[in-house]
């Protein structure tokens, strides 16, 4: 894996696009077939002998599937104005994605839902969150909440998680696989304070490396609420169109019963029987 912080602010447009080529592990030759130029020239690019146009950073930005984020950083590096804006989702011009997100997350209930911006900060829930939280240490609640830091700290839910190292698991491969794709320090930085939490000494035993089992469908998250263990599968909601930074890099999480007695403890706790 390519270290983010070699991504400098003061980088030109052709140091750049190297780099992005090397993060997704692809030769000159490939990436010159895939966008439709010589090899020669996509050289000429990264050395800075033939300066892009708009259009070229663009298109290889697209065959090397860039985040909004860094191609306004690439745009600017070739002197060009950023392609995508990045509101906040309190501005006005962002009240009907606001209002689509809240709609998402109440219409998960019972079942929790949260919304999280690029680095796990906590940008809104509905109220079936809440019960899992109880008991967390109070620093971990206090904004930016980030929710896999609350997770997995020691004071947060990890002593609550029966599963917690495959759990852990879970999140270090999808947390890996961000970094990678996004080369972003600071979730890398994130992913080095995760690995240093210390494991409970009665933490059960995960070996991901041998046969899975064949009766399961996913990783659930087991999670001790009051005195029952509730059991949640996982899904994630992207806005696949979003032309804003924010919109782009938001995901929605969404955790659903694994079995029965998870669906009815969670109507018990909204109050719905």
């Amino acid at each position: 894996m390519i270290d983010p912080s070699t991504t400098r602010s003061s980088a030109s447009a052709g140091e750049l696009i190297r780099e992005w080529r090397r993060r997704r592990r692809l030769t000159q030759l490939e990436l010159a077939a895939d966008a439709g130029i010589s090899q020669r020239h996509l050289s000429f690019l990264e050395s800075g002998r033939a300066r892009p146009s708009r259009g070229m950073i663009l298109r290889l930005a697209d065959e090397l599937d860039v985040p909004m984020r860094e191609r306004n950083a690439l745009l600017v590096a070739a002197g060009f104005a950023p392609a995508y804006g990045g509101r906040d989702l309190g501005d006005s011009a962002m009240a009907a994605a606001r209002a689509a997100v809240e709609q998402i997350l109440e219409r998960q209930m019972p079942h929790p839902a949260l919304a999280v911006d690029r680095h796990w900060n906590l940008v809104a829930a509905n109220q079936a969150v809440a019960p899992l939280l109880a008991g967390v240490a109070e620093e971990l609640t206090r904004p930016p909440l980030n929710v896999l830091r609350l997770s997995l700290h020691p004071q947060g839910l990890a002593r609550r998680i029966r599963n917690l190292r495959a759990w852990r698991h879970h999140l270090f491969a999808r947390l890996e696989r961000q970094v990678e794709v996004a080369a972003d320090s600071e979730l890398a930085i994130l992913l080095d304070e995760l690995r240093d939490y210390p494991l409970p000494p009665d933490a059960r035993p995960y070996r991901p490396a041998g046969p899975p089992d064949p009766a399961m469908i996913a990783i659930p998250l087991e999670i001790v609420v009051g005195e029952e263990t509730l059991r949640f599968l996982t899904t994630t909601t992207v806005f696949g169109t979003a032309l804003d930074i924010l919109l782009a890099e938001l995901t929605i999480e969404s955790l659903y019963p694994a079995d029965p007695a998870t669906a009815a403890a969670m109507r018990r706790l909204a109050g719905d029987g």
